[in-house]
């Protein structure tokens, strides 16, 4: 048997506060008909589409925002604590955790009127379009982010590695048209779609409060074979998207501590 190493223990919990809320971007909407499963519970693909929207959002307002327009996701991180439901209104706050000049790691905090919570960090890498390949962030964009953190020699380290020794048989993912953006890759909220077709096949893994870590080992593109792996480890559920026998996104989703309301 091949050794799998999970590093997700060295992601904090709980996820770092903001240290200055005044710093926070700040959006707000309802949670919609769309964003939500047959128990009227936000799905994760929806979250995931907030934190997107969000981010385009909050670009409009930074100095040279406009001109940093490419980012590619490299892991998401959602902690659902408490449940967000159909009807309820949401507010968002975004902010930096830490950077390098080349990718930086948002905090992005989904609380509910209702008194639901949801926190997330995503590890961001800004791509030059044109090449396609990571590129650095220009010092007036960087520096209220600068400002904000006390990080700023960032490296990336996956929390997340190819099982590649299990008998789980996986099941196809075909993909849609609307799947793909204007670079060919699939978008990101569409592999939070496959975790929760992996989550309505083992339904006790969303027990409150869970973690879901996700990370990409590679694009998928348009025109991709797409199976889904799925299978319940020692502690936690491990799904694979994969395409030609490799893995090109990896999640786990874990049971959590319960927090303080």
């Amino acid at each position: 048997m091949s050794a799998v190493v999970d590093r997700s223990a060295d992601i904090a919990f709980p996820l770092p506060r903001c240290p200055d809320e005044s710093r926070a971007f700040h959006e707000q909407w309802p949670v919609r008909l769309g964003d939500t499963d047959a128990d009227q519970r936000l799905r994760l693909d929806a979250v995931a589409r907030y934190l997107q929207d969000i981010g385009y959002d909050h670009l409009k307002v930074v100095e040279e925002g406009d001109l940093h327009p490419g980012w590619i996701v490299r892991r998401t991180v959602i902690d659902v604590l408490r449940p967000i439901e159909f009807g309820d209104q949401v507010h968002l706050r975004r902010w930096p955790a830490a950077l390098s000049n080349r990718w930086c790691t948002m905090r992005i905090q989904v609380r509910s009127e209702q008194g639901g919570l949801i926190e997330t960090e995503m590890f961001l890498i800004h791509v030059d379009i044109e090449a396609g390949t990571p590129a650095r962030m220009s010092d007036r964009f960087m520096a209220p982010m600068l400002a904000a953190t006390t990080e700023h020699r960032l490296r990336w380290r996956a929390a997340l590695r190819e099982h590649t020794d299990v008998t789980a048989e996986p099941w196809p993912f075909p993909l849609r048209v609307t799947d793909i953006d204007h670079y060919g890759h699939v978008n990101n909220a569409v592999h939070w779609e496959a975790v929760e077709e992996a989550l309505a096949r083992f339904p006790g893994a969303q027990a409150l409060p869970y973690r879901v870590v996700l990370e990409h080992a590679g694009p998928v593109m348009a025109g991709d074979d797409v199976l889904v792996r799925a299978w319940q480890g020692e502690t936690a559920l491990h799904v694979q998207l994969e395409v030609d026998g490799g893995a090109r996104t990896l999640a786990r989703i874990e049971p959590l501590a319960p927090v303080p309301v």
